[in-house]
C-alpha cells in the first residue's frame, strides 16, 4: 500500500530537477561570501519578494529568531499572537538566547491580531515597562487553518508600527500559499513589513532552507546572528540550487495543494463524527475535530496508520491534515473513504 502522509508540507521530496541542479551546482565558502549559488538564490528571493537583500538559513525557526534579534535589543518586547508559529513551536528561542519578551495577544480564527488589542499592546514610555520593538505576523497561518493575511489587513498593521515607531516582521513560512490563494503578488504581502522569512523545504518541495528579507543593512547585522548561532555554511550551495528551481517551478503548483486540502475537507465534512467548518480551509491545510462516543485519539490514529494514512494530532480531539506535492489527487480519496471506513 502507498503511503498517504498528510502530516506536514514539510514532507516533500526534491523533485527530479531539484537533485540535477544539487549535482551540478557551483559552490565554494559562503561564510566568506564566495558560493555563488547561494548569492544567486538570495538575489533571486530578495526581487521576488521586492526587496533590497536576502540571506540563506538552515530553518524558518533560525530565520524567525534572527530577524528578532536584529529588530531588538535584550529587554525589548515584541509582540506576537497566542497562535503563532513564534510563540507556540519556537522552544522560546527569543527569550532563551535573545533576552526579549513577548507580548501575546489572542490570534482571530482568521490569523489576524485584533487592531484595537494591537494598539492597546504598545507599551507607554514608562521606566517600569519593556519597551515594544516589533510586531509578528504569520502569513499563512498555521494554526489557524491556514488562513491568509490580506494586504488591506497588513497594511493596517503597517500604519499602527508606523505611528508607534516599531517595525513588523512577517513569518512568511508558507508566504506564496497566501499569495496564490489570494490571487496577489507576493510584493503585497511584503511591502507593509520591515522583514519577512519564507521557508523553500515545505510546500515548495527544497529539502532544506529558508532565507530572510529587508534591506541591506538589516541583512548585514543578520549575517552576523547567523554565524553566531550555529547557521554559517559552507559549500551550501548544493542546497541553494533546489532552492532556485523551488522558487523558478513550484509556486504554480501549490494552486492543486490547495484544490486537494479543500476536497479532503469536504470528503470529511460528510462523515457522522467529524466537525470541520468548511469556511476555514484557504490554502492546503485542514483542521478537524473528531467526536467519536467509542473512538479516541490514539486508537483513531492508529487505525489511520494500520491503513497508510497519516495525519497530526494537534489538541485533543483536533487534527491536521497538510496536502503537499507528495500527495496527489487519488490519495485524497483513499484518505477520506480510510477515515470514513474507521468511523463506521
Amino acid at each position: 500500500m502507498e503511503l498517504i502522509d498528510l502530516r506536514s508540507d514539510t514532507l516533500t521530496q526534491p523533485t527530479p530537477a531539484m537533485r540535477q541542479a544539487m549535482a551540478n551546482a557551483e559552490v565554494g565558502d559562503d561564510v566568506f561570501r564566495e558560493d555563488p549559488t547561494v548569492a544567486k538564490l538570495e538575489q533571486i528571493t530578495a526581487s521576488i519578494l521586492g526587496k533590497e537583500s536576502a540571506l540563506f538559513v538552515p530553518s524558518g525557526t533560525m530565520g524567525n529568531l534572527i530577524c528578532l534579534l536584529t529588530h531588538c535589543q535584550r529587554g525589548d518586547e515584541y509582540i506576537v499572537g497566542d497562535r503563532s508559529h513564534i510563540f507556540l513551536n519556537e522552544v522560546g528561542g527569543a527569550s532563551a538566547l535573545g533576552g526579549l519578551h513577548p507580548h501575546v495577544i489572542p490570534n482571530e480564527k482568521d490569523g489576524t491580531l485584533p487592531l484595537s488589542q494591537l494598539e492597546k499592546a504598545f507599551r507607554p514610555e514608562d521606566i517600569h515597562f519593556p519597551s515594544t520593538r516589533l510586531i509578528c505576523l504569520e502569513n499563512t497561518h498555521n494554526f489557524c487553518s491556514g488562513a491568509t493575511l490580506t494586504p488591506s489587513y497588513m497594511n493596517k498593521v503597517s500604519q499602527i508600527a508606523q505611528k508607534h515607531n516599531t517595525a513588523v516582521h512577517l513569518d512568511g513560512a508558507r508566504l506564496f500559499s497566501a499569495a496564490v490563494a489570494l490571487d496577489v503578488p507576493v510584493t503585497d504581502l511584503t511591502g507593509p513589513v520591515d522583514s519577512v522569512m519564507i521557508s523553500i523545504s515545505k510546500g515548495l518541495s527544497a529539502p532544506v532552507g529558508s532565507l530572510i528579507s529587508s534591506t541591506g543593512d538589516f541583512i548585514n547585522q543578520a549575517r552576523k546572528y547567523r554565524k553566531m548561532l550555529g547557521g554559517g555554511m559552507r559549500q551550501a550551495g548544493h542546497m541553494a540550487a533546489s532552492g532556485i528551481v523551488a522558487l523558478e517551478s513550484m509556486i504554480e503548483h501549490l494552486k492543486s495543494d490547495h484544490a486537494n486540502a479543500y476536497s479532503f475537507a469536504k470528503g470529511i465534512s460528510l462523515i457522522p463524527g467529524i466537525k470541520i467548518d468548511l469556511n476555514t480551509i484557504k490554502t492546503n491545510i485542514v483542521f478537524f475535530e473528531l467526536n467519536h462516543p467509542k473512538l479516541d485519539d490514539k486508537n483513531f490514529l492508529a487505525k489511520l496508520e494500520s491503513r497508510n494514512i497519516k495525519i497530526l494530532s494537534i489538541d485533543p480531539g483536533v487534527f491536521r491534515a497538510v496536502t503537499h506535492s507528495g500527495v496527489k489527487d487519488h490519495m485524497i480519496a483513499k484518505a477520506v473513504e480510510g477515515i470514513k471506513e474507521i468511523l463506521k
